[in-house]
């Protein structure tokens, strides 16, 4: 999160060097006045009200993703282990994805009230169809000898989940809150039906009163933290799995060690 408030705070002081070079063409600082796209009087006036709207985003978006992480495993694990239920809680996921924004945050107002919560909880929500399905598919992805082979070095159900299993499907898993991410960063913006939109509470109030420098900066800062956030969780996805790197051609030339439960159970 720290990275993505520096990438934001770099790039409000981007979007400022190209607006004051704009400026310097254009003569004076009326870009007010006239509206411009990329006015540099705007940046510089409403930069704590850039960062406070980009520090909710971010805050936001981390809190929901994490939050949806945490009840996706288990859902995961339970549809894992009894098939019976792995259709209702897929189906369950798919048909919450389905409900347009305004009405889930309608939905949950009267139960949080006009507060952050609502948001989350939506965010939380939308995010389980893609994570949960990620996870399973992760799991069902380590091979049957890889399991067999560590239960007969005396693996237990919750060693082999954590050393073996997790590690393998690590690809699919970060591949999932990855999608999870740029995803929500996007929904976020909804939020500012009820004040709690981070950037989107910016780009609502300029579409509003058609502040273009409002909504373009906004709206850029937006990309920008999806970019961001996306390009952090590639990081630390290929931080995590180096064997896959490795497997794919990156890594020819050198011996890339898995980790040390999973490389005993594959031999």
């Amino acid at each position: 999160m720290e990275a993505s408030v520096r990438a934001a705070d770099a790039a409000l002081r981007g979007l400022q060097s190209l607006a004051q070079g704009s400026l310097a063409q254009g003569g004076g600082s009326g870009c007010l006045e006239r509206n411009d796209w990329i006015c540099g009087e705007y940046l510089r006036t409403r930069s704590q009200e850039l960062l406070s709207a980009t520090l909710q985003h971010i805050g936001i978006t981390a809190v929901s993703v994490l939050l949806g992480l945490l009840i996706a495993f288990p859902l995961a694990l339970l549809a894992r282990h009894r098939r019976g239920v792995a259709g209702p809680v897929l189906g369950l996921t798919t048909v919450l994805y389905t409900v347009p924004s305004l009405a889930m945050f309608a939905l949950l107002t009267p139960v949080f009230g006009v507060s952050p919560a609502v948001v989350v909880t939506g965010l939380v929500l939308y995010s389980l169809t893609i994570l949960v399905r990620n996870v399973l598919a992760g799991l069902d992805a380590v091979p049957a000898e890889v399991r067999e082979a560590a239960r007969g070095m005396g693996y237990g159900p919750a060693r082999l989940l954590l050393e073996v299993e997790v590690p393998l499907a690590l690809p699919a898993l970060v591949a999932g809150v990855r999608i999870a991410t740029v995803s929500t960063v996007a929904m976020t913006t909804i939020g500012s039906v009820v004040g709690y939109g981070g950037l989107g509470n910016l780009i609502a109030s300029g579409m509003e009163g058609f502040f273009k420098a409002e909504v373009l900066t906004a709206s850029v800062l937006c990309v920008l933290l999806a970019l961001v956030a996306d390009l952090l969780l590639l990081g630390v996805q290929r931080l995590l799995t180096p064997w896959a790197r490795a497997r794919s051609g990156g890594g020819r030339g050198r011996r890339v060690r898995r980790p040390a439960a999973v490389a005993k159970a594959v031999g």
